[in-house]
């Protein structure tokens, strides 16, 4: 798989490339065969170009420059067109939602209310409950009775039981993704879809969808055990180490062993970031739909087809949009709770 900051440097070379100001008729020729070689080289060419765009409209307002006016847009000189090689993007910070502060303090507020009742019932008979909600457009990390953490990805639930013998966590719906504290003693088992993930100090994600389960391990191994065959027969465990992206259905569990920083990939939706590496553009919205209340929708299925790849911010529905529009034969319908995609 390459990596989407290799994609992003030669996405710079390019740029840089080109508005230097000796480009010719074959190096437009390369930069097409290069745009067109893969759907993520187009993406991540789009989204520098943006940005650099961007500047230039802040030069043009005078930001820092002498009152002669911004330099022109194909000028040789070091100063007045920067070396793009360098670019790098911002770190990656959790997303905010504006809006929402209201959801998550009265969620730490529910939060903090529960954790007390809890701890009294472990003082009178050695369990402890507790329930963590987060809100659409809601990423938040909540640290378990037990000491573990789990970061709770967008419209998810977890109940919690932990006693002096078992940990045990319901994913009612949504994802969650578990640094786990180790204790040989009390296993911590995650159920959710009829199917156990069981691990004792490990780090991996558990994510339910309408009718699969997939598990993601990037530390340490977990055990996956599903409930009986509907002809009663019982099923076979499937033993997850790190790098491993298990997907639990109707059909069984396929498990697929990827490095450890592609496993990683899967779970950037933390950072406030989606990656897709040609993904469909129906799966695309989808995940985009998580995060989001307004939805995107398409139109028709030449729509749905498209393929696309690259890194985008989850918050930001309405640019991942503007790029399909400049990159791809797609015309968005924007409304204020959804935005439908149609084929141009």
């Amino acid at each position: 798989m390459t990596d989407s900051r290799q994609i992003e440097q030669q996405a710079a070379d390019w740029l840089a490339r080109r508005d230097a100001g000796d480009w010719a008729a074959h190096d437009e020729q390369a930069l097409v065969a290069w745009l067109s070689a893969s759907a993520r080289h187009k993406v991540a060419f789009l989204r520098l170009e943006s940005a650099w765009s961007e500047a230039g409209r802040l030069q043009a307002l005078a930001a820092g420059l002498p009152a002669g006016g911004p330099p022109p847009r194909a000028a040789t000189d070091a100063q007045a067109a920067p070396d793009l090689r360098g670019f790098r993007f911002a770190p990656r910070r959790t997303a905010v939602r504006s809006g929402r502060w209201r959801h998550g303090i009265a969620a730490t507020l529910a939060m903090i209310a529960v954790g007390s009742a809890a701890w009294g019932g472990w003082q009178l008979t050695g369990r402890q409950e507790a329930h963590y909600v987060s809100a659409v457009g809601q990423v938040q990390t909540v640290t378990l009775p037990d000491g573990s953490t789990a970061t709770l990805s967008s419209d998810s639930q977890l109940d919690v039981q932990i006693s002096r013998s078992e940990r045990s966590i319901a994913l009612a719906r949504g994802e969650a993704f578990f640094d786990v504290a180790h204790d040989a003693r009390r296993p911590f088992v995650v159920e959710a879809q009829g199917r156990r993930v069981a691990a004792v100090g490990t780090r991996f994600s558990v994510r339910r969808n309408t009718d699969e389960l997939r598990v993601v391990v990037t530390e340490g191994k977990v055990r996956l055990d599903s409930g009986p065959a509907a002809d009663g027969r019982a099923q076979p465990v499937a033993l997850l180490p790190a790098g491993s992206v298990a997907t639990a259905g109707r059909n069984g569990v396929l498990v697929r062993s990827v490095p450890v920083a592609d496993a990683e990939r899967y779970l950037e939706w933390r950072d406030g970031f989606l990656t897709f590496d040609d993904t469909s553009l129906a799966d695309a919205a989808a995940e985009f739909n998580r995060f989001n209340t307004r939805k995107l929708e398409l139109g028709d299925a030449t729509v749905a087809d498209l393929r696309v790849g690259g890194n985008f911010r989850w918050s930001n529905a309405d640019g991942f949009v503007r790029l399909l529009e400049q990159g791809f034969p797609v015309h968005a319908e924007r409304h204020d709770d959804r935005i439908v995609l149609h084929a141009r």
